[in-house]
């Protein structure tokens, strides 16, 4: 019975996780902010393992999205030599603060950022 249930959670996981992907390749990014809550609660993933997973997990999401993009003719590689160098050292920094935060900051900032671009896309 425990094999069983583990099995449909894994595949649960799966399922919930390809929809994580297809938002992030339809909007050009925020999976992580749902692969996040679904790795923590639904996975029993701790806080800081969560958010680094799901940044390795967008990765080959994010340059899966990128090449369908450039396939497609709506990839703009100048904006993006543009900005990828401050992504980078956000990602680097944000990485950094990741490891020396405890996890209930970590939680606490995730849960304002969501509540705050929640607000933004509702009412802006």
């Amino acid at each position: 019975m425990f094999v069983v249930k583990k099995i449909f959670r894994w595949i649960a996981a799966f399922v919930a996780s390809a929809a994580v992907g297809m938002v992030n390749g339809f909007f050009g990014g925020g999976g992580g902010m749902l692969l996040v809550p679904l790795l923590e609660r639904g996975l029993s993933v701790p806080v800081k393992r969560a958010h680094a997973t799901a940044i390795a997990v967008i990765l080959p999401t994010s340059i899966a999205g990128a090449i369908t993009y450039a396939a497609g003719g709506t990839f703009d590689l100048n904006v993006t030599l543009a900005v990828a160098g401050g992504c980078v050292a956000g990602g680097l920094a944000g990485a950094a603060l990741l490891g020396r935060l405890p996890p209930r900051a970590v939680a606490i900032i995730f849960a304002l950022v969501m509540v705050a671009v929640g607000i933004k896309l509702a009412f802006f």
